[in-house]
């Protein structure tokens, strides 16, 4: 992953609400949760939550598909996956088997 990569995707959950988004989202696993669910859980009005799905989409940490009438959302883990392995590549001085132990929960 290159550096600006990686700062686009942290600027996109440097929000409240789509940090929230996003943490709800990674809890639900790969299911993925209803654009109205979301709205539901978090308490945020369609049109908010609409902008903020769409941000993170575009950045590439969710990704989104449709079921009928509703538009389901989910995190693209590989891209999730790809950002931690960014930030942790270079881990205790090229000894990344020293933060295994780091809990991810």
């Amino acid at each position: 992953m290159e550096t600006k990569t990686a700062v686009d995707l942290l600027s996109s959950l440097a929000q409240e609400t789509r940090l929230e988004i996003f943490r709800l989202l990674v809890r639900q696993g790969p299911d993925g949760m209803a654009a109205g669910e979301i709205a539901t859980a978090l308490d945020v009005p369609n049109p908010t939550l609409s902008f903020h799905l769409s941000q993170l989409t575009r950045s590439g940490l969710l990704e989104c598909r449709r079921e009928g009438r509703s538009l389901v959302y989910g995190v693209h883990f590989d891209g999730m996956r790809d950002l931690l392995q960014f930030l942790t590549r270079d881990c205790c001085q090229g000894r990344p088997e020293l933060c295994a132990g780091i809990p991810l929960a």
